[in-house]
């Protein structure tokens, strides 16, 4: 069941702690680019001394009016005009004008810079996040949890562009703030304490739901992370087909439908509650400022003050108030949405343990032992059952090994082991007799060739797909040819309408889909690309028919001549020709030698081989 609205709230103390986030964001702002900072803040500095000042000038008019009305002016206009004796508040008028249009010319120039400097603080910060997320271990992926905050940090990248306008926001009122204040304890300080008064509850109220709106977003990632998977799923060119022939359409918005309004419910009832006490709350401002205004107004007809004076100081206090409402119930909105950055910044905190040491060494060209597994352990998080154990076997340099297995027998673990995607729970792995851990990771990974059965189809041009395989190299198209050649794609590329520069998939509208052989074709290329001297092929020619696999398979044994490979495949005809094969039962070896020599012992693997040379027959 989803969760309900939270009863449990942050403390005090716990939303006061999220500020602490407010500092290296705007430090990560500064550094995106200073001069577009230094131009918001400098115009929102201007900007802030703009109201006091249309505020004063109006005073001015219309004490300068009422002056004139008592000298009689409006009867002798024109004698007036000539005179002179209009010319100050024909000053003062054009005065206002030009602060009028200074302001909306600062307030777009304003608006202009802050959308520059967002798009730049956005996209830098999605840049940070892949950037971050890159260096992240494998099995952080496979965790639902770490899959939440990554969701949520993703949201955040997105989601805090308004804070950073919001904060230099709050810091431009809290000036103009200051300017109104000084000119109300000119006139009555007490009026600033009426201010104060009436306008905490609202704050407090404003920071209460902020609180319980961030604690029910919180709670419903998971819930928000199903629907996202919904809706890709009911409208998905990969999910299209099954969705037809099941019929499943209804089932998948059915789903959807139930799910969203849950969360639309717990929503409205949040932003009901918000709603209600919000207008309770605003209302004490709203007596706090009629209190002000009488008394202003009784003090004008006692003569105390001009009506100058009046228009000021009721304008004053208006603005004031609705200035001070606005930085009180801002402050509580930074805070909350301070809140939503700990989510971002508690992302960049995560730090992998697959990583390299400071004292790591270059891998051995070339690999003149091989790889040695001694007793090696190795459970996925959060399972109770063993993914491999007690497993100890030598892979000998320039070897090339099979490994076949039922499934669940633990071979693609083993093969993400020796590319150091995990690292065993138990035991270690050697290369050249040093434990796989002493190596430098990037050096092993690019000696390392690997396609996984459930390998990435990229919604790029042909040789983007295989150029992938070495990334560095993607622009050398001769190497790309030569990738293709060797892994028998070059004759699908060959029946593309652009060749190489053809778009594959069908994600874009000039993009050509492929058929899972010839995606996996590929896929295969692209492990050609790197000249590593470590190949491993897991089942990836799985939607290959048996006559294609065996042609890739001994494309692979003649181009893996003098290299360490391994090849996991369900076909025994395919498997015949490695050096030597490994039977994995239960996260152990138990049976290894040629086809031959297994064939002989009358195994679990000559049991296998019989059983699938049945259904050929």
């Amino acid at each position: 069941m989803p969760p309900p609205l939270p009863a449990a709230q942050l403390n005090l103390r716990q939303r006061f702690a999220a500020m602490r986030n407010i500092k290296p964001f705007l430090r990560e702002i500064w550094a995106t680019s200073k001069p577009l900072t230094t131009a918001s803040i400098g115009l929102r500095l201007i900007r802030a001394f703009l109201p006091i000042a249309t505020l004063y000038v109006g005073k001015l008019i219309i004490d300068e009016a009422i002056r004139l009305i008592g000298l009689g002016v409006g009867q002798e206009l024109a004698a007036a005009w000539h005179s002179g004796a209009l010319d100050h508040l024909l000053a003062l008028l054009g005065l206002e004008f030009g602060l009028a249009i200074g302001s909306d010319l600062l307030g777009r120039l304003t608006s202009y810079v802050d959308t520059l400097l967002s798009e730049r603080f956005t996209n830098a910060t999605s840049v940070r996040l892949m950037e971050h997320a890159a260096t992240l271990d494998l099995e952080d992926f496979e965790d639902a949890e770490l899959q939440d905050k990554l969701d949520r940090a993703r949201r955040q990248t997105m989601g805090r562009m308004n804070l950073m306008g919001q904060l230099f926001g709050q810091a431009q009122d809290a000036i103009t703030v200051v300017s109104f204040a000084i000119g109300l304890l000119a006139y009555a300080p007490w009026l600033m304490l009426l201010l104060a008064v009436a306008l905490i509850p609202a704050f407090v109220g404003e920071s209460h739901f902020n609180a319980l709106n961030y604690s029910l977003n919180f709670q419903w990632t998971p819930e928000r992370r199903q629907l996202e998977y919904l809706r890709q799923v009911g409208a998905s060119v990969e999910t299209a087909k099954e969705v037809k022939i099941f019929n499943l359409n209804r089932f998948f918005i059915e789903r959807f439908r139930t799910l969203s309004q849950k969360f639309y419910e717990a929503n409205a009832r949040l932003a009901g509650k918000r709603a209600f006490w919000g207008v309770l709350l605003a209302a004490l401002g709203t007596l706090g400022y009629y209190v002000a205004y009488a008394y202003i107004a009784w003090r004008t007809v006692r003569g105390d003050f001009s009506i100058g004076d009046l228009t000021f100081l009721a304008g004053s206090f208006r603005r004031l108030r609705q200035l001070l409402e606005s930085l009180l119930v801002g402050f509580s909105q930074v805070a909350g949405q301070a809140l939503y950055l700990d989510d971002l910044y508690s992302f960049f905190e995560i730090e992998p343990e697959i990583r390299s040491k400071p004292d790591a060494i270059a891998v051995p060209d070339p690999i003149r032992q091989g790889f040695v597994f001694e007793n090696v352990g190795f459970r996925y998080e959060g399972a109770e059952r063993w993914a491999l154990r007690g497993l100890s076997f030598e892979l000998h340099a320039g070897e090339v090994l099979a490994l076949v297995g039922e499934n669940g027998a633990g071979k693609t673990t083993l093969v993400k082991l020796l590319a150091r995607l995990y690292d065993p729970d138990e035991g270690r792995i050697l290369l050249d007799g040093r434990d796989l851990r002493d190596y430098d990771l990037d050096d092993l990974r690019a000696n390392t060739g690997v396609i996984f059965q459930d390998f990435v189809r990229y919604h790029l041009t042909a040789a983007e797909n295989i150029g992938v395989g070495l990334i560095e190299a993607m622009g050398d198209r001769a190497r790309v040819e030569l990738a293709a050649r060797k892994g028998m794609a070059d004759e699908v590329v060959a029946s593309l309408p652009k060749g190489y520069d053809q778009i594959i998939g069908r994600r874009f509208k000039e993009g050509v889909d492929l058929s899972g052989g010839q995606w996996q074709k590929i896929a295969i290329a692209r492990a050609y690309m790197r000249d590593a001297q470590v190949m491993i092929l897991d089942e990836p020619t799985a939607a290959l028919d048996a006559r294609s696999e065996f042609e890739v398979f001994e494309r692979f044994k003649e181009l893996s001549d003098g290299k360490t490979a391994v090849l996991i495949s369900h076909r025994f005809s395919s498997v015949r020709m490695a050096d030597r094969i490994l039977v994995l039962a239960d996260g152990k070896v138990e049976s290894s030698g040629t086809h031959e020599q297994l064939m002989a012992q009358g195994g679990r693997y000559a049991e296998l081989f019989e059983l699938q040379a049945a259904g050929y027959r």
